[in-house]
């Protein structure tokens, strides 16, 4: 039995990691904490992520680790390579997750590598005071130079605007700070940051269809799992659903692939999962890098397994353990599958919560299909407006045998749970 520390786990790891599957073959042991809940976000405010890492290392040298992982964004993808690295064990490189994950430099490496990916960008620090200090024009597009979830991501059509979005109380000040505070100690181990991650990002605004690549990279061999396309709700940012297998052509997944190879060796990334997220605009035939994740997408991994019976985390937990992950193709359960991705924009909170009930009458009718429910009220609530500009109250992966026999079991959970459906 393999011994798997799994840093910072995420309700879709913690769902996948319970499976029956898992237990002859691994035992795991989860440390960390979830940034986003009450009260255990209140670690936040005395974390010490190196001195923690200290312990991690002591503890589980002791204890005779296999293998590290983890899907976490804030802290954990870092400080599990760090992790790894000093324990010897198979995992993504501290520098190339460090550099991955700060906005600005990744974009400088694929400005330098395909210039033709990369939009026109630049950086400035929250507290910016002139429209002339940022040095490109609005309407522009921002967002953190460190985040996830698209946390303050969004257009701003002036200075102005601009202003009004990075105004922040005192306690929100707080929980960015030490949000960032962390990457910012460790990444200066392995980097030479000018810039830290206090900063924000402003980059030209990209037109066309959003794509999610999702791969691997095996001691510097690089396969893909797919492409998977990512719809938006209208005239927003916000993700309405992500479809598995894409629709694009062959030949446009073809450069996908060869682009995506070629940003993750110019990062450094040589082993470990990963997502890119491209913007293709089909009027100029133009592709280009969003940005790059060195960790896995765990919201749309099942969609690979539901149609190739590829399961990422098998895949992840090869990866950490030093074995070559096999991928298949085409043998999953099902043709289609989607996540969706159930949202409110008036920054109300839900009339009807669905019931413990409902949610067990879902399951009994349809075994496969994965709920998430987000549900929040009063500041929580408010804040994700504010940084999210809407509220995403529930996640619902489903698989179909055709397009309609998809849109088919989607209206029946929605009818179910008592959720307002959106079109599909």
């Amino acid at each position: 039995m393999k011994k798997v520390l799994v840093l910072f786990p995420k309700d879709w790891d913690l769902y996948e990691l319970s499976k029956p599957r898992y237990r002859e073959a691994y035992r795991f042991y989860f440390e960390g904490f979830d940034v986003h809940r009450f009260p255990e976000n209140l670690r936040l405010l005395t974390f010490d992520a190196p001195r923690w890492i200290d312990r991690l290392v002591d503890k589980y040298h002791a204890l005779g680790i296999d293998g590290v992982i983890s899907n976490n964004e804030h802290f954990g993808a870092l400080i599990a390579s760090i992790v790894a690295d000093r324990l010897g064990l198979p995992g993504t490189r501290p520098h190339a997750v460090a550099l991955a994950q700060h906005k600005y430099y990744a974009r400088e490496v694929v400005a330098r590598a395909v210039p033709d990916a990369a939009p026109r960008y630049t950086v400035f620090p929250y507290d910016v005071d002139s429209p002339e200090s940022i040095g490109l024009p609005f309407p522009m597009y921002v967002k953190p130079v460190k985040a996830t979830y698209s946390v303050l991501a969004r257009e701003v059509g002036s200075f102005a605007q601009l202003r009004q979005h990075l105004g922040f109380s005192a306690l929100e000040t707080l929980i960015i700070k030490r949000l960032v505070n962390p990457f910012n100690r460790l990444a200066r181990q392995f980097v030479d940051f000018r810039i830290d991650a206090h900063h924000m990002i402003g980059e030209e605004i990209m037109r066309g269809m959003q794509l999610n690549v999702d791969g691997i990279a095996c001691y510097g061999r690089v396969a893909l799992l797919g492409v998977v396309d990512c719809i938006m709700y209208p005239g927003t940012n916000a993700f309405r659903r992500f479809e598995y297998p894409s629709a694009i052509p062959a030949s446009l997944q073809a450069r996908i692939e060869a682009l995506t190879a070629r940003i993750i060796d110019a990062v450094g990334f040589d082993h470990g999962a990963f997502n890119v997220e491209f913007c293709y605009d089909p009027e100029r035939d133009l592709l280009r890098v969003i940005e790059l994740n060195p960790r896995l997408a765990s919201q749309l991994a099942d969609l690979y397994t539901r149609v190739d019976g590829t399961n990422p985390y098998a895949l992840l937990l090869d990866l950490a353990l030093g074995n070559t992950p096999r991928i298949e193709r085409g043998g999953g359960r099902f043709a289609r599958a989607t996540s969706f991705v159930f949202r409110k924009f008036d920054g109300r909170a839900l009339e009807r919560e669905p019931s413990r009930a409902q949610v067990a009458r879902l399951a009994a009718e349809q075994p496969d299909a994965k709920l998430m429910l987000y549900l929040k009220r009063g500041a929580a609530l408010a804040r994700e407006m504010k940084w999210l500009g809407s509220y995403r109250y529930a996640v619902l992966n489903l698989g179909g045998a055709s397009d309609a026999d998809l849109v088919d079991r989607y209206h029946a959970a929605c009818r179910e749970l008592a959720f307002e459906p959106v079109s599909v």
